[in-house]
């Protein structure tokens, strides 16, 4: 059986979510949950929920998927505990700390791999199954034919989502809200600027898409599997997860309602036949839409896969203008889909942008006043801003559908109920007994204190026993069938069949929770984590040059760098061959300076050939450490290489708990994550269990994406070949406020943004080796060869300073590093 996952931001949207059909809900608490700005759940509404899911058969899943501090684990721990206790059924994480302290203090608590850990193939959802983990939500950028794969190999269950809003980036992957606003979306805090208007702009400043494309080059449109049921059921996926935790609960009602439909007709029909229903595909879209896409899971669709024109819900198209009367300010339209007293409508009109109103009053083609009207006909109403012959009118809500969906939770009675049958017994001389069994086989019973009399007047009859038996109210079950059996004329008050009815309903609602209970937690289960012994200061930090050309892995040598870090993502959009990996090995060995190899952010299973190709490569010619980019190359590279591991800052390393993780499971050292604050970065390095890296100069990686703007806008991608203008010129983002984002693709036409302004921590280099961090890294990737030479002489040199001379010579260290920089959140810190 396929589960049905449903979003809940709040108590109303859960109650939506059960009562529509989800057959499990996932939320969060307070604290530690992708979406903190929705409502959220207290411990007693989260108990609360647990409760009235588990009475109906549904399970509750709760987001702990952000990273996490040092300081907030101590309540990490407290909370994993807390949910074990209120029987949540699994906890859903992305950092790999949370993950290790789960699995020590709450064992029985099963945990499924956030979208957020960027688990895009096989070795990933292998090393999950080896960490302990029962689910794995896969990236959403992953193919039908991956999903299938990934599925029929590993016996956890795959999660896949299946409607609702798309980030443009790989989850987990992006620091775009977080270095440009501060607010992490790793931490639940995303403002998604990709929902911002942003022009692409070449070298020269020049916009290059001018009217040929609107202004929204990050924003998806919806995802929206609803047509393709069948084949995403013939994948083997466990759960259909529906986004939308920041919605509200008649959108959540509406799609969950919507899909649980299709769901049941469509594994009914076992695939065969089945099509989304018309009324079906118009409540999605009517609820909200920024028009609909199925994202990657048929191809790579590129442009068709962006909502450039408008980054929120457009509604429904319900016709066009025919005329507007200037004087009466009536404006007249021809429907193509229903429209009533009390919808929105939002004109899209071709000169001044949107023209939005409220039905309040409604005219057929006679004049005559309706209070709704169909498809076909032409109707009018006042409008208070002029529009055009041939506008376009989409209605953005519909009061029909909202009641519709505000009855799901708005309900005094419960919609879904349980049926039973209930079984009853009367004689004279015995108390009346009751039975009742569930459609689960759950069973519970009840007798009356009252023994039954001899009736003088008014036996016990069926009819009367049943008319109290049936009023089960606001329980969740409903009776199914009835057989009694009374021997005699006998009578016992109703009060007393009503005490018994209560009785059972109670019994069998605690044999339905049991059937979720675990057993208390061990002692040993609630010691505190164990930080690790610290492991060393540096005089000074080893000064690391990323690189992806021989070139400027020279430059780099040259100009004084310590160590070079080669290959994994080019920025030259090409593949990098292994005979440059032997040629920058040779020139390792002459200059007898370290050499670090690097692996690509994103390896679908397409392209894992290309990399064990180079694992091929990398043993006649071992660097010094191999530098892995998410779990499953780490699973791949400890059973394919003996070149120690590095992993770098896409596998998040926030904690001391994710640091011990590492090392346990043979890491030999790890970059920090990008987003702590210098205060964190010492407080970590002081008891580290393996040697660290800190990233402190050029251009941080913002996203990483499947998607490309130059190849979707410019290069016709997704309609046919692309023309690769990203190899005749360089391109940026051009945000609102004229800031420049620098675009790069690599060997994958894979889309990277970079931030605005380069990372610099030219002035305070010297400190980081004291403070006990082994590795600085400049990223220069995306730097000229004069550049790299430039920036790492400008490190060796105040990396040579004593301090008094760093302080003597600050302002011809700030001229070194120029004026365009950033310190990142060494000095900010996120939300």
């Amino acid at each position: 059986m396929v589960e049905l996952l449903a979003p809940a931001g709040s108590k109303e949207a859960f109650i939506a979510a059960v009562e529509a059909g989800a057959d499990a809900v996932y939320l969060a608490g307070s604290h530690f949950g992708a979406r903190a700005y929705a409502d959220n759940f207290d411990e007693e509404t989260m108990r609360w929920a647990v409760r009235f899911a588990h009475l109906r058969g549904v399970r509750v899943h709760v987001t702990v998927n952000t990273i996490v501090s040092d300081a907030e684990l101590p309540a990490v721990a407290a909370y994993l505990r807390f949910l074990y206790d209120a029987g949540v059924d699994a906890v859903l994480v992305q950092d790999l700390g949370v993950a290790a302290l789960a699995r020590e203090i709450v064992p029985r608590l099963p945990l499924h791999a956030s979208t957020q850990m960027t688990i895009h193939n096989l070795a990933g959802v292998q090393a999950m199954e080896r960490l302990g983990f029962t689910r794995v939500v896969l990236s959403r950028e992953l193919s039908l034919a991956e999903i299938r794969y990934i599925a029929a190999h590993t016996p956890l269950e795959i999660e896949a989502f299946v409607h609702g809003a798309l980030c443009v980036c790989y989850s987990g992957q992006c620091l775009m809200s977080s270095m440009i606003g501060g607010r992490s979306g790793n931490r639940g805090r995303c403002a998604q600027p990709c929902r911002l208007p942003y022009t692409l702009v070449d070298a020269g400043g020049e916009d290059v898409l001018g009217a040929s494309a609107g202004k929204y080059l990050l924003s998806p449109k919806d995802m929206n599997t609803l047509e393709i049921l069948p084949e995403l059921l013939a994948t083997g996926i466990a759960s259909l997860k529906i986004e939308g935790r920041m919605k509200r609960p008649e959108y959540v009602a509406t799609v969950v309602h919507t899909y649980r439909q299709a769901l049941d007709r469509c594994m009914k029909q076992q695939g065969s036949n089945y099509q989304a229903l018309p009324e079906e595909k118009e409540w999605l879209a009517q609820i909200f839409n920024r028009d609909f896409t199925t994202a990657y899971l048929e191809r790579r669709p590129g442009r068709a896969m962006m909502s450039d024109r408008r980054p929120n819900n457009r509604g429904l198209l319900i016709g066009r203008v025919v005329r507007f009367a200037r004087e009466s300010r009536l404006v007249s339209l021809r429907l193509s889909g229903r429209l009533a007293v009390g919808d929105q409508i939002d004109v899209w009109v071709k000169v001044g942008g949107r023209v939005t109103a409220t039905i309040e009053e409604l005219r057929d083609e006679t004049g005559r006043s309706v209070t709704e009207a169909t498809p076909g006909m032409t109707v009018s109403f006042p409008l208070s801003a002029p529009v055009h012959e041939h506008d376009r009118v989409f209605k953005v809500y519909d009061g029909a559908l909202m009641q519709r969906a505000k009855s799901f939770y708005t309900h005094g009675a419960p919609l879904r109920r349980i049926p039973v049958d209930v079984r009853v017994t009367a004689a004279v001389g015995e108390p009346l007994r009751l039975a009742m069994t569930d459609e689960d086989g759950h069973h519970s019973s009840a007798a009356t204190s009252f023994i039954g009399v001899a009736a003088q007047k008014r036996p016990l009859t069926e009819t009367v026993i049943r008319k109290q038996v049936e009023r089960l109210g606001t329980s969740v079950f409903a009776l199914r069938d009835f057989h009694v059996q009374i021997t005699g004329d006998v009578m016992v008050p109703m009060s007393e069949i009503n005490e018994a009815r209560r009785q059972a309903v109670a019994s069998l609602e605690e044999a339905r929770l049991k059937t979720f209970a675990r057993p208390p937690l061990a002692t040993s289960s609630m010691q505190q984590p164990q930080q690790a012994a610290k492991h060393a200061t540096y005089r000074c930090s080893e000064l690391v040059v990323s690189v992806d050309t021989l070139e400027k892995a020279r430059a780099a040598y040259e100009a004084g760098a310590d160590g070079v870090l080669f290959g994994g993502d080019s920025y030259q959009h090409r593949q990098i061959a292994g005979s440059e990996y032997e040629a920058v090995w040779e020139l390792a060995e002459a200059q007898r300076k370290n050499l670090y190899f690097n692996t690509p952010r994103i390896v679908r299973e397409c392209h894992l050939k290309e990399m064990l190709e180079l694992f091929d490569v990398f043993r006649e010619i071992p660097p010094d450490e191999l530098y892995v980019q998410n779990i499953g190359t780490l699973e791949i590279a400890q059973t394919r290489t003996e070149i120690p591991l590095h992993t770098d800052a896409s596998l998040i390393a926030y904690n001391h708990e994710t640091l011990a993780f590492l090392a346990a499971h043979g890491v030999v050292s790890a970059t920090l994550s990008p987003e702590l604050t210098w205060q964190q970065v010492k407080h970590l390095a002081a008891t580290a269990p393996l040697p660290l890296e800190c990233i402190v100069h050029g251009p941080l990686e913002l996203m990483v994406s499947e998607y490309c703007a130059l190849g979707s806008f410019l290069g016709d991608c997704g309609e046919k070949a692309c023309s690769m203008p990203c190899v005749k010129g360089r391109y940026f983002l051009k945000d609102r406020k004229d800031v420049l984002f620098p675009l790069v693709t690599d060997q994958f036409c894979h889309m990277h943004v970079l931030n605005s302004r380069p990372l610099s921590m030219l002035p305070h280099a010297a400190a980081f080796g004291p403070a006990g961090i082994a590795r600085i890294r400049i990223e220069g990737k995306s730097m000229a060869a004069e550049e790299i030479a430039q920036t790492v002489a400008a490190y060796r040199s105040v990396l040579a300073m004593k301090e008094q001379e760093r302080e003597d010579q600050a302002e011809r260290i700030a001229r070194l590093e120029g004026e365009n920089i950033t310190r990142g959140h060494y000095f900010r810190g996120v939300e």
